[in-house]
């Protein structure tokens, strides 16, 4: 089948029927709902090939990541594919799996294939883009550590987040807290350690800090718990990179007999779906991955729709703080932070 036997069916022409499907406008939503009907009666399916050839568009959007295991990456696909689809965009994704090789052939392989970019990936450094990216092709960075302002970026407050959370913890009472770090190459990493260093500094609360490895796995959270029982003094706090790390260190400290947030307090970092719902529900910073990726789908767009025209955009996404269970006040220590607390998380904004 044809658009032309769509054409003949709908005893419309073919130019209204191509706007029809395209979504193009210049058409009312009679006719719209009328060719998609016959289109779906007689099983007419778009040669996208020509179409790309007419209007040098393939209406896919490539997006690479450096990884897809995890909750973090799903909802971050699921806000780009939500924003994707009601642009009648369709994405191509692609994983690095955290090797500079693999995300180099990733991209290569992207050209030709698709209007734009978004690109999150630890090894985008100026060199890397240089080499393996079209300056002509639309692309967003996400939560990289390229500063070139020929890209538009999109990043996450880190520092924000670290503060909300460490105010929150002393506020609490908590005097010894330790960080469970993620990926070494990790730009978000590398933001929140930093800041977990001169927030506490700043505050003035540095004694006992703790700094463990992790890889943002729950297996890495699992192993820095085992490793946090045998210090001593213990600290009374932990905060992880990541909440897939919080929550295999919950595990280990459950399995030691120690009670959360009784004994060790225990927070996270992103705010992914299952925080809340481990025993107790994770205090942590949302970073609301799923608008992180919309915002991204909808900076590409821009670019894609005028090229030429537009300043690369840097935006950064605000951070709040949802505080549950896995964290509460010290017995004799007040706090202003937990008067707002809900059991399903209460949010607290930076200044």
């Amino acid at each position: 089948m044809t658009i032309k036997d769509v054409a003949r069916e709908a005893k419309l022409s073919v130019a209204s029927v191509s706007r029809a499907l395209n979504g193009s406008g210049g058409v009312t939503p009679d006719t719209v709902k009328i060719v998609r009907e016959v289109a779906a009666r007689l099983r007419y399916v778009p040669d996208n090939a020509a179409r790309s050839m007419i209007t040098r568009r393939t209406n896919t959007i490539g997006v690479l990541l450096p990884d897809l295991y995890g909750e973090f990456f799903s909802e971050l696909i699921r806000g780009i594919d939500l924003a994707a689809r009601a642009r009648g965009l369709n994405i191509l994704v692609s994983s690095s799996h955290d090797d500079a090789d693999e995300a180099a052939i990733a991209l290569r392989s992207m050209h030709g294939r698709v209007d734009g970019l978004l690109v999150m990936s630890p090894h985008a450094d100026e060199d890397f883009l240089r080499r393996n990216l079209q300056v002509t092709l639309p692309s967003v960075l996400m939560n990289t550590l390229e500063t070139n302002h020929d890209y538009a970026t999109l990043s996450v407050d880190n520092r924000s987040g670290v503060q909300l959370m460490l105010e929150h913890l002393l506020d609490c009472g908590y005097k010894r807290i330790a960080l469970i770090q993620g990926p070494a190459r990790n730009q978000d990493v590398r933001e929140r350690e930093q800041a977990f260093h001169e927030v506490l500094a700043a505050l003035g609360a540095t004694e006992g800090a703790v700094i463990l490895p992790g890889d943002f796995s729950e297996q890495s959270g699992y192993a820095a718990g085992q490793q946090l029982l045998a210090l001593r003094p213990r600290p009374d706090a932990i905060f992880a990179a990541n909440d897939m790390m919080a929550i295999g260190c919950m595990a280990a400290l459950r399995e030691a007999g120690l009670r959360i947030p009784d004994d060790i307090a225990v927070a996270g970092f992103d705010d992914v779906p299952m925080a809340r719902y481990v025993t107790p529900p994770l205090t942590t910073v949302s970073v609301r991955i799923a608008e992180l990726g919309r915002l991204a789908l909808e900076q590409l767009c821009m670019q894609i729709a005028d090229p030429g025209s537009l300043v690369p955009v840097h935006q950064r996404v605000t951070a709040t703080l949802v505080i549950r269970a896995s964290t509460a006040s010290r017995a004799g220590e007040p706090t202003k932070t937990l008067a707002t607390t809900t059991t399903t998380g209460s949010e607290r904004h930076p200044p």
